[in-house]
């Protein structure tokens, strides 16, 4: 399983655009351009929109609950949480021999100029997994403006710049899909 995600978190004020639709629109994307282009990836790719990150990550923690007994299936976890700005990279944690491969598929975005690897992935719903060894990536991108709007009125849709959200999706759409299409997982 290669599992990218985004969550729901517009629980307080505005409408979670941003923080974290951003997240969850460009999982959707992901998958959703696999499927147009016609590509079958020999792993499952699999979307999760997770929910109660604000409240402790319980849907993070219920998911892992219901799915852990599987795994030594899970490829890598993939999770969108500062928003879809400009993107950068990835967050990366895992191997040292993953990272070498996941910085090889990065060489892929570089007509968009996305090529960077970043030390640790973060993000509260893929946690678990990466806590036992599951390698997992965040989306890395230009975050100055991140909390002008994080958890305010200004949180909405007018937020989301479309080229910037179409670079995010690509990069999404990249890693997830060659990872899934390699013949071996990543190195744990």
């Amino acid at each position: 399983v290669v599992l990218v995600s985004g969550h729901l978190d517009s629980w307080d004020v505005g409408q979670g655009a941003m923080d974290d639709g951003g997240g969850a629109f460009i999982s959707w994307e992901a998958l959703s351009l696999i499927k147009d282009l016609g590509l079958r990836p020999k792993r499952t790719l699999r979307l999760v929109l997770w929910t109660g990150e604000e409240q402790g990550g319980i849907g993070a923690k219920q998911y892992y609950q219901l799915h852990k007994e599987n795994i030594s299936n899970f490829d890598i976890v993939m999770e969108s949480d500062e928003g879809t700005f400009q993107p950068s990279g990835l967050g990366f944690a895992g191997s040292a021999e993953a990272r070498d491969m996941v910085k090889e598929i990065m060489t892929l975005l570089q007509p968009i100029n996305v090529t960077d690897v970043y030390d640790n992935a973060d993000g509260t719903d893929i946690a678990y997994w990466m806590r036992d060894g599951v390698p997992g990536a965040s989306l890395h991108n230009d975050i100055n403006k991140y909390f002008w709007f994080h958890h305010s009125q200004g949180d909405t849709m007018t937020v989301q710049d479309p080229n910037q959200m179409n670079l995010c999706a690509a990069v999404w759409t990249v890693v997830s899909y060659v990872i899934a299409d390699m013949e071996e997982m990543l190195p744990r």
